[in-house]
Formats: C-alpha cells, sequence, structure tokens
C-alpha cells in the first residue's frame, strides 16, 4: 500500500469512529441517521439486490464513459486540425457544461424514454468535455521550436502529430480520464434517478420513499466504490502503456 495512502485511510477511519460515537451516544433514529455498522449490516442484507443494479449502473457508465473518450479525442483531433471549427464549437461546448442536472436528466428520458439512450448520452455530456480540454492543453504543450523542426526535416503535419503531439499530450490525457471518471458513475445514477427500470439511482429512489436511510447509505457506498475501481482502472492503463512506452 503506497504511504501517501496511509493519511487518508486513517482521516476516514477516524471520521468513521466519530460518526459511529455520534449515533450510539445521541441516540438519533436510524432512520435519520444510521451509523457505519447499520450501513454495512444492510449493504449485507440487501447484498443481492445492491449487486444487481449496481452491476446495471456501471455497464452504463463504463458504456457511456468510453463513448465519451472516443468521441473527445476524435473531436480534439478534429479541432487541432481545423483551428476555425474549434472557434465555433468550443463555446458551444463550454455552453453545454452549465445545463444543471438536474433539468438535463428528466429531460433527457422524456425524450428518449427509460432505456439504455439517455443514460449513455447523459455520461458522454458530462465526461465529454474534460477529456476534450485535456487533450486540446496537451496539444498546445508541445514546444513550438519542437514541432519547427520536424517541419524544417521534411515532416508532415500529420506524422508531426502521431510521432510528437500525440506522446507528449498522454499525461494531460490522463488527468482528464480521472476527472471525467469521477462524473461518470454520478450522472448514471443521477439519470437513473430521473427514471429507470434498473439501477443504483432507482434503488436509492426506492429506499428514500421507504424511509430506508440505512438502504440509501448502502447505495453511496457502492457507488464511490465503483468510482474508485473505475479510477484504479485508469491508473492501471496508464501504468501499463508507459511500460509499453518504455520498451518500445
Amino acid at each position: 500500500m503506497a504511504p501517501r495512502l496511509h493519511p487518508a485511510l486513517l482521516f476516514a477511519a477516524a471520521l468513521l469512529v466519530l460518526w459511529e460515537g455520534y449515533t450510539r451516544l445521541t441516540g438519533v433514529s436510524p432512520m435519520v441517521l444510521p451509523g457505519p455498522s447499520g450501513v454495512i449490516r444492510a449493504l449485507v442484507a440487501e447484498r443481492q439486490a445492491i449487486a444487481r443494479h449496481a452491476f446495471s449502473t456501471i455497464g452504463v457508465a463504463t458504456l457511456g464513459f468510453s463513448a465519451s473518450v472516443c468521441f473527445a479525442f476524435a473531436t480534439s483531433v478534429a479541432l487541432h486540425f481545423r483551428p476555425w471549427l474549434a472557434r465555433g464549437l468550443i463555446p458551444i461546448f463550454v455552453t453545454s457544461q452549465t445545463i444543471p442536472l438536474v433539468a438535463l436528466a428528466p429531460l433527457m428520458i422524456l425524450w428518449f424514454g427509460f432505456g439504455l439512450l439517455p443514460k449513455v448520452l447523459l455520461v458522454i455530456l458530462v465526461t465529454f468535455f474534460p477529456v476534450l480540454l485535456s487533450l486540446l492543453s496537451g496539444y498546445a504543450q508541445v514546444p513550438r521550436d519542437y514541432l519547427d523542426l520536424l517541419a524544417s526535416m521534411g515532416a508532415r503535419r500529420r506524422l508531426i502529430f502521431r510521432r510528437a503531439t500525440l506522446p507528449a499530450t498522454r499525461p494531460s490525457f490522463f488527468n482528464g480520464l480521472r476527472i471525467s471518471a469521477t462524473y461518470a458513475i454520478v450522472a448514471t445514477i443521477f439519470a437513473e434517478y430521473a427514471g429507470a427500470r434498473h439501477g443504483l439511482g432507482i434503488y436509492i429512489l426506492a429506499a428514500k420513499n421507504n424511509f430506508r436511510a440505512d438502504l440509501v447509505l448502502a447505495a453511496v457506498v457502492v457507488s464511490a466504490g465503483l468510482t474508485l475501481a473505475l479510477l484504479g482502472v485508469i491508473q492501471l492503463v496508464e501504468r501499463l502503456t508507459a511500460r509499453g512506452g518504455r520498451h518500445a
């Protein structure tokens, strides 16, 4: 375990102890604020139902996030080679990020129904811009002198992009992936909350309507775990591709 994780784990453990102690000493109703032990008991008791909904959520999030990354990469290449296109589209992309999810999610359900499409579209919309911005920022960080040197040696623009610009963009790209990954699960749950048949969002809504705060918090714990797992996959891919790059 990395040493830098120790302070975070200790701080999280201290918060859980304080939380458990508060619920026991004050006698607050579990319907209002269950302690960590109550949340764990609810998670164990409802593990099969929560697992079914969690698999639905992670499937939608993974599909939407993957499509978002592909779309962001293709768009970034087009904007890089066509600056006039960037001047026209970037303001639109920025504006799209100002639309609140609480308004957008119900509209997606209204327009596209309760199937897979509205949830995937919402994930794409939420996670697309950070990846796009990180790629464009990475393209701009390549030293101009280096690009001019390659051009003076007869390298064409596409070859320069493939051999120089893309490798230099790698750190920015993975930073953008990590930022977007933190939004992917949340966007999926929000879409499910607005209207769905399966997923953690609809499970949280049902638990809330039944005044089961322990089940709501159990689903929240699972959603946080899914986000951390997605971030772990991204970190693993980053390490594996770094090794591949060194051996190339």
